[in-house]
């Protein structure tokens, strides 16, 4: 009997020391924990407007600045395509239907949503690397992006997204072939 209650008594020597050790810790990592004021976002007055204004004038009026040969080239796709997809959009997804905000001006034109995605898409950048032309941020710019791919999907998956047949497996393959690629059909880190 003398041996199980100093077994006892080692035991509860050792709850409470762990005790003490749990609550020791407990209390110095709520001290090290210091809540961070939340930082207030910089509102940035980016001039949507002009942004607008100048890819219109760069690419949509009938003396554009950069003819078709350049818009086929930096949107990867031609005029009637593009403006097809944005017609579409601006008739059919709300987020893409230009609405005045709070203040009265006016929101993110459909074509420079539209714009700003295909040129994530595009030239694989980042996010923030089309604030400078296009006007959009980070942030909105990303939100563009996910409704872009999602009415590409919904409306020209169809078309645009299905599986291979064999008579365009056959013209990429020649395509392949002709450019010193035999065999591969495509490659995803070769489409710039």
């Amino acid at each position: 009997m003398a041996g199980s209650s100093s077994n006892y008594n080692l035991d509860d020597m050792f709850d409470d020391k762990f005790d003490q050790c749990f609550d020791q810790a407990v209390e110095s990592y709520g001290n090290c924990q210091k809540v961070k004021p939340r930082k207030k976002k910089a509102y940035i007055k980016r001039n949507r407007e002009k942004g607008h204004i100048q890819l219109v004038n760069d690419y949509f009026t009938e003396n554009a600045t950069y003819p078709p040969h350049i818009f086929r080239h930096r949107f990867r796709m031609n005029k009637p395509l593009f403006m097809r997809i944005v017609e579409r959009f601006s008739n059919e997804v709300p987020y893409f239907k230009q609405r005045r905000d709070a203040t009265g001006r006016l929101d993110f034109s459909a074509l420079q949503k539209s714009t700003a995605a295909i040129r994530m898409l595009a030239y694989g950048i980042a996010a923030d690397a089309v604030d400078e032309y296009l006007r959009i941020g980070e942030s909105t710019l990303l939100v563009c992006l996910e409704h872009f791919a999602e009415g590409i999907i919904n409306f020209f998956g169809d078309d645009y997204l299905r599986i291979p047949t064999r008579d365009d497996l056959i013209r990429l393959l020649h395509i392949g072939e002709q450019h010193g690629f035999p065999g591969i059909i495509g490659s995803i880190d070769c489409m710039h």
